[in-house]
């Protein structure tokens, strides 16, 4: 035993090994994972490959650099264990190296980044600390008991040749039982939604990949997937519309779609092609076409939960949520840059691909089917605003490609605003900016879009709109980030009550309706300052709550507790428009469908209704009811939404809608200028 510890090799390897393995387990009890799983058995192998790697390539180093390298690996991975615990934390996803914009948030919002940290993360470095014990005070003591025996060499009597092939054997068959553990029965979840096999080549889900590979594994798979494509898994099993009829009064003539796929040679877009071609098609309803013909002011609210549905504090957005047709269990899902990318997604009914900022990475990409081309099509004008810079996303761009017919940004719309990160614009200001250039010519309806800004964090420190309606507050024993949230959240109520004024006095509020939702739930809150106001237990996503409400005047009340999300926000409004759309070209539903599919996803793959909580990360279930549902059923469901976000990355990633868009345009001249040449020669027949 004293000659193998006085063996460089062995002596680092083991090091290596009881460090990461102690960091992996410190890493699940803080996170609050399940420790002991037969995952573990994986990230066991994994580690020893990794270490014995590792102190092969040092043992040919002298003592002295081999401790400083431990020293600073160690710190290294104590540090990225500690950041993601931190990201996940506070925006709600692990952080990848295929996004620099969650980097830019925390840069912004350091002191909130740092402040969020919950008192156990800083346990993580109890693995550091006794390396460094280790090093400082037994190591020494070890060495001298040792030297008085041993010169500090390689004491077991190995060739450099017979070392090097013995430690590739080894690494080799380490290598070999790790890659088993990717497929071997016992080792795989049924209720997984990407298997380990498809993760180890490009880690999609990086919650599961950290459940399945452990959190310095995910590290190394994080890096390999800057310099591979994801894995493409799309399964068809016909059972795709279990859960909605098919049964429609809409109608398609897929003449050409039809044909576009029998011409098309790339089996990547023909992969896109048959799924959406298959997809579901829903009935027209007792809601289509109740606006037909209105104005319609969508309004993404920055930072909002239910704390905004009160009746005292905020009775503007309480007189559209309680007199207009308000959803109970609507959640805005955060994910990588979650204020761009779940703006894109209520455009566009899909989803961004979860570990990019995908507004900002593809914003060339055109969406012919977007709810701005919708209305354009339909006659009306349209417009998008936001009162704040380009500083997080190119708008500019994005709206553009999205169909808007005019973006205004804060500089455009003329309205006080600051360079400084922790002041925003007011909304009153915006609201009335907003209010001048849409009402100046009703002529035609119109279909404007606002992004708001004013409650966005940060809320521990002192702000212009954080401190200004701080008296709402003052009777309350609620901590000072959450009166000046909710300071905020007043800014935004005076905003919508100035539209309503507005468009009183200009005679549109009758024609016009107007869609509100969050864009994700105020993050730079706690859950224990949260539920100071809202007293229902957050986990299980439900701190990913938010409001959602369609008001028209005209309307009587109705509260929908269906399970939704902004995925949703497009076909619904297209439906309640009768718009001339094609369901089948989006990954969310018709809320008001009767045949709606009942179920909110959530962006690495969990989902959730009434019955059900379905942990991606974890690969496990929770029933809210005894019944609940079957394994059969909830691997169905697993399947159809790990298909719905792969074929959404594959259209982002492919621009498939530009090029269906031209590709049916294309075939549609070609077939008339046919059809025309036919009848010339009849005629000269």
């Amino acid at each position: 035993m004293k000659k193998l510890l006085n063996n460089k090799l062995i002596k680092n390897y083991l090091i290596i090994l009881i460090f990461t393995n102690l960091l992996e387990i410190s890493f699940r009890l803080i996170s609050q994972s399940k420790v002991f799983d037969v995952s573990l058995l994986r990230i066991f192998i994994g580690l020893n490959f990794v270490s014995l790697l590792i102190s092969f390539i040092l043992s040919w180093t002298n003592i002295k650099s081999i401790k400083i390298f431990n020293i600073i690996i160690a710190f290294i991975f104590s540090i990225y264990a500690f950041l993601q615990l931190g990201f996940n934390n506070f925006i709600g996803v692990y952080m990848s190296f295929n996004t620099t914009s969650q980097l830019g948030a925390v840069i912004d919002y350091v002191k909130e980044f740092l402040s969020s940290f919950l008192f156990r993360f800083y346990l993580i470095f109890i693995p550091f600390i006794l390396l460094i014990i280790y090093y400082i005070f037994i190591d020494k003591l070890t060495e001298i008991k040792l030297n008085k025996k041993f010169v500090l060499k390689s004491h077991i009597k190995y060739e450099p040749g017979i070392r090097t092939v013995s430690t590739l054997i080894i690494l080799f068959l380490l290598g070999f039982m790790y890659n088993e553990t990717l497929t071997i029965p016992f080792m795989q979840n049924e209720l997984q939604t990407v298997s380990n096999e498809d993760l180890f080549a490009y880690p999609s889900v990086p919650s599961l990949v950290i459940n399945e590979f452990g959190v310095i594994g995910f590290g190394f798979l994080d890096v390999k997937s800057l310099y591979v494509e994801p894995t493409n898994n799309y399964v068809f099993n016909g059972e795709e519309n279990n859960n909605i009829s098919i049964n429609t009064d809409r109608t398609f003539d897929d003449t050409l779609w039809n044909e576009l796929i029998s011409n098309e040679s790339s089996n990547k877009l023909n992969n896109i092609n048959n799924y959406l071609i298959n997809n579901t098609i829903s009935d027209y309803n007792d809601y289509t076409g109740l606006f037909e013909g209105k104005n319609l002011i969508v309004i993404m609210m920055e930072s909002v939960n239910e704390i905004f549905i009160n009746k005292d504090l905020y009775p503007n957005f309480y007189k559209l949520y309680s007199e207009g047709i308000s959803f109970t269990n609507n959640y805005s899902p955060r994910n990588s840059c979650a204020t761009g990318n779940n703006e894109f997604s209520a455009m566009t009914g899909i989803y961004s691909i979860q570990n990019n900022c995908t507004a900002n990475v593809y914003r060339k990409n055109t969406y012919p089917y977007s709810i701005f081309n919708l209305f354009n099509n339909a006659g009306y004008k349209t417009m998008s605003m936001h009162d704040y810079t380009e500083a997080y996303y190119y708008r500019s761009i994005i709206h553009q490609n999205m169909g808007s017919g005019k973006y205004y940004g804060v500089q455009d719309l003329g309205i006080p605003y600051y360079n400084e990160y922790k002041n925003w614009a007011s909304d009153e200001d915006f609201m009335k900016v907003a209010m001048d250039i849409t009402l100046s010519d009703t002529s035609e309806p119109f279909m404007l879009w606002l992004t708001t800004v004013s409650s966005h964090q940060p809320y521990v420190q002192s702000s212009i709109e954080g401190d200004k309606y701080l008296s709402i507050t003052e009777d309350t024993d609620y901590p000072m980030d959450l009166r000046r949230y909710m300071s905020k959240l007043k800014t935004l109520d005076n905003a919508l009550g100035i539209l309503l004024e507005r468009l009183e006095e200009s005679n549109e509020l009758d024609d016009t309706v107007i869609a509100l939702f969050g864009d994700h739930y105020p993050y730079g809150l706690k859950d224990s300052t949260i539920n100071y106001v809202l007293d229902y237990d957050l986990d299980d996503y439900e701190r990913e709550k938010t409001p959602f409400v369609i008001y028209n005047s005209e309307i009587s009340p109705q509260s929908i507790d269906k399970y939704t999300s902004y995925i949703n926000l497009t076909p619904t409004i297209a439906n309640l428009f009768n718009l001339n759309y094609d369901p089948r070209l989006y990954m969310g539903y018709d809320v008001l469908s009767d045949d709606y599919w009942n179920v909110v996803t959530f962006a690495d793959g969990s989902w959730k209704n009434n019955l059900v909580y379905y942990n991606a990360g974890a690969s496990s279930v929770k029933y809210y009811v005894d019944d609940g549902m079957s394994i059969d059923e909830i691997k169905n469901i697993n399947q159809i939404i790990t298909n719905k976000m792969q074929m959404s990355s594959n259209i982002i990633k492919n621009n498939y809608f530009k090029y269906l868009d031209e590709s049916l345009k294309e075939l549609e001249e070609e077939h008339n200028v046919y059809a025309n040449v036919s009848d010339d020669e009849n005629l000269g027949g």
